[in-house]
Order: C-alpha cells, then structure tokens, then sequence
C-alpha cells in the first residue's frame, strides 16, 4: 500500500499577523509513504535533511496514531522537496502536516482536514503556517481556550478561516542564500510592548482580512506594516528596510518579511512593475539567492 500528498510551501505573519495570518503558494513538499518492515526517509531537494526516522514527517505521522490511541506501522517516506529550508516559508509546517495527513489517509480520515489542522498546530505551537498548508489560500487563525484556565498546549483549540487571494494579486518571493532558524528570530522580540504598538498591528490585521475580502489593495501599503515582530527581527536580515522601501517606490503594494525570514515578500497588483521589483529583490539577495513569483496554492493534496 502507498499514499501520496502534496503540501504547499506558505508564507505566515503578512507584516502584523504575528501567529495568526497566513498565505499558501505554489512551491511543494512531495511525500510518498509506503508500509515497510522498518521506518524509513529518502530526502531529495532543498537543503540537506539527514534521511533518518527522526524527521518531522514521521512526527506528524506517529503524533496521529497516538491521538487515537493506535500503535503507529512502519513506513518508508520518500520526500521531493521544493520548498527552502529555514527562510521563512513553512517548510516545517509541510512537514508536519504531511505525515499527520498521510497518517490520517491511511486510517480512512478520521480526523478529516480540520482534526489534521489542530493537531499540526498543536505540534507547532502556532498556527498560522498550518492553516495554510491545510486549508490553502489567504488564512486566518486564532487560538482559543477556556477564559479563566491556565491552559496546557492540549487545552488550546485553534479557529480558522480561509478565502481565496484575489485573482490579480500576484506574490513575489526573495529568498537569501542563508537560513535563518525560527528560535533564533523568536529569541529577538520581547516579552512586553507598549499600548500603542498593539494597537498600531492589531488595526493593520484587521485591515488586511479587509482587503482580501473586498479586493482592495490600496489597502495593502497600510496593511501590511507592522510594530511587533519586524522592528525586532530586521537587524537580523541586512539592508532590510532600505530594499523594503525600494519595493513601495517601485510600486509593491506590500512588502514583509515572510513568516520569521529571512525572506522578503511583496504582493504586487500592478503587472508593469513586476519585472522592476523583481530586479529589486535580486539586488537584495545577490548572486546566491533566488526570487521567485508564486502564486496562490490549495491545501494539501493527495495524489
């Protein structure tokens, strides 16, 4: 017996959505899973993943047999990657997602699409690069638990929703030749803001969910700033802000840093000034790194 899936590479946070908005496009994470007498990993692609169980796919596999009380099978996962590794566009989240939802498959779907979202995004911690892989398009998520408990991880159910981008939005990526660990960003912010730094990102995420909905992108310049997690994390990314800003007068109509970078993301509205913004963004990464121009994806597939 085998099983395939393919799951989208995503991008999280959009500027002020720290932990709560997300973007799925069009680079994959492939996955074949097949029963065998021993666990096994065959990785190809990005990056270089040491092909042992130990894996975050296996993870998310074993993680829904033990949510069901189920001994998990051995399986061999052969993985074709094309999503980089550690900058900033959820290839751990494909991961995750992959084995949990191959894992699912195999058992006749139980858990079905929405018990694969919360358990990844347990497992994660945050769902805003799961709910993508998942559920595919623009996303956004919170997490909720009873008011007046002191909540373990397994006490926090996550509520989602999902639309598509619009059409003409179209979304480009620039993607430095380094990596940059999600716990090495996270280390950066602090743990206390002030009143008007909440209040300056909470308004641009609801601006953002906005312009989604109405296809308004003159929002988008607005929408997409933020004061909670880029200020901190930009020091790490040189040059950050002043190519950020090269892209606006270009005509970018946002511009962020993907999910903890150190990728550069810019949505563009306008087709004459894609090429221009692409040079831009080439400049910014230099001779080792790479832009690419996505587009919106689906959830996770299986094939």
């Amino acid at each position: 017996m085998s099983l395939s899936i393919r799951v989208p590479a995503t991008s999280a946070n959009l500027g002020p959505g720290f932990d709560t908005l997300g973007l799925a496009v069009s680079r994959y994470c492939h996955v074949e899973m097949s029963l065998s007498t021993e666990d096994h990993f065959v990785y190809r692609g990005e990056g270089q993943v040491a092909d042992t169980p130990n894996n975050l796919v296996h993870e998310g596999f074993r993680r829904v047999f033990a949510e069901l009380h189920q001994t998990a099978p051995t399986v061999t996962f052969v993985v074709d990657n094309t999503i980089p590794l550690a900058r900033g566009l959820g290839s751990s989240s494909a991961a995750l997602v992959a084995g949990a939802a191959l894992a699912d498959k195999h058992l006749g779907e139980p858990l079905g699409r929405e018990g694969v979202f919360q358990l990844a995004a347990r497992l994660e911690g945050h769902p805003d690069n799961v709910a993508p892989a998942v559920y595919g398009g623009f996303t956004v998520s919170a997490g909720h638990h009873p008011v007046g408990q002191n909540p373990t991880a397994s006490d926090v159910t996550y509520v989602c929703e999902h639309l598509p981008l619009p059409k003409n939005w179209q979304l480009l990526f620039a993607v430095p030749a380094f990596e940059l660990l999600t716990s090495e960003s996270r280390a950066v912010l602090p743990e206390h803001y002030l009143r008007r730094d909440v209040v300056f990102t909470s308004s641009r995420t609801a601006l953002w969910a906005l312009a989604v909905v109405g296809n308004k992108p003159e929002l988008l310049r607005v929408a997409s700033q933020d004061a909670i997690h880029e200020p901190y994390r930009e020091p790490l990314i040189a040059n950050f802000a002043r190519y950020r800003q090269a892209l606006l007068e270009q005509g970018a109509a946002a511009v962020y840093l993907s999910g903890a970078g150190p990728t550069m993301a810019a949505i563009i509205t306008q087709g004459d000034v894609v090429a221009s913004c692409q040079a831009v963004m080439a400049d910014f990464v230099g001779e080792d790194g790479r832009v690419f121009l996505l587009e919106p994806s689906l959830g996770y597939q299986y094939l």
